[in-house]
């Protein structure tokens, strides 16, 4: 039985493209240099990150998108809400 797993948000350079075979290599990666018990369950595309307007990375929101609550509380600081939505679209199906 399982609990909590690890959930990846991936924020690409400039000109480059997320792929399943990236998401697959990244896995694959934490697995033999960390060990097993890192390696993440999900791995999504994140173009950017819910940030405040200070430029902090609004961990509390990237959990709730990972579980796939909706219901993500006071976004009164966060600098772009479009950030959101777009992270829900990209969200894998079997997450």
């Amino acid at each position: 039985i399982k609990g909590e797993c690890t959930y990846c948000f991936v924020t690409l350079k400039e000109g480059e493209t997320f792929s399943e075979e990236l998401g697959s290599e990244l896995k694959t990666k934490v697995r033999t240099k960390i060990g097993p018990f890192a390696m993440p369950d999900f791995v999504q595309n994140a173009p950017s990150l819910p940030k405040t307007r200070s430029g902090k990375i609004m961990r509390r929101i990237l959990r709730k998108i990972a579980v796939g609550d909706r219901d993500v509380g006071d976004i009164t600081t966060l600098a772009d809400e479009t950030v959101i939505e777009s992270l829900f679209n990209l969200r894998p199906d079997d997450a």
